[in-house]
């Protein structure tokens, strides 16, 4: 079986990636609130930072700092995704080895990580995030997109409203009127 290997730095900031299962699914969305309630109930018990976020239909980003001493981000995402699923009738195809196991067939198994280095990398990925509705092709405007902590930002200063995006290589879209 292969050793999945997750950098822990406790206290650390962590970009992550996490996708349905069944990419042409649009549950995250349908099921927002069953997802925000999921995050806020992990929240509650086990804290940490939410820098950034964006759900899209079939999959999210997020941007976490951990509190100091504590580096265990797989388990709020188990609990998350767990959560999440208890919510959600059952029905879905599973594979042979998800039946065998009693699991769900929601959520890919794994997602990605990448630990935030740099004042330059978290800025990368703040914008990231904020872009990736326009990215891919959802809207127009950063700002029509519901399920992103952009409004957040752009009340917390971190962005002008007039912010179209970036994409990961830092090239500017453009400003809005």
């Amino acid at each position: 079986m292969p050793e999945y290997r997750r950098n822990r730095v406790p206290g650390g900031t962590f970009f992550f990636t996490v996708n349905l299962e069944d990419r042409r699914r649009s549950l995250l969305v349908e099921h927002i609130d069953a997802l925000r309630d999921a995050v806020r109930r992990v929240h509650e018990l086990m804290p940490f930072h939410i820098d950034a976020w964006v759900v899209l239909p079939e999959h999210m980003h997020a941007l976490w700092t951990m509190p100091l001493g504590d580096a265990d981000y797989p388990r709020r995402w188990q609990a998350i995704k767990m959560l999440f699923s208890r919510w959600i009738a059952a029905g879905e195809p599973l594979s042979a080895s998800r039946a065998r196991r009693g699991e769900r067939g929601i959520w890919q198994r794994r997602y990605w990580e990448h630990t935030i280095r740099s004042d330059e990398d978290y800025g990368a990925h703040m914008d990231y995030i904020h872009f990736n509705p326009v990215k891919h092709g959802l809207v127009t405007d950063v700002a029509n997109w519901p399920y992103s902590s952009f409004h957040k930002c752009v009340a917390m200063g971190l962005y002008p409203s007039t912010w179209v995006g970036k994409d990961i290589d830092g090239i500017t879209h453009g400003e809005r009127e």
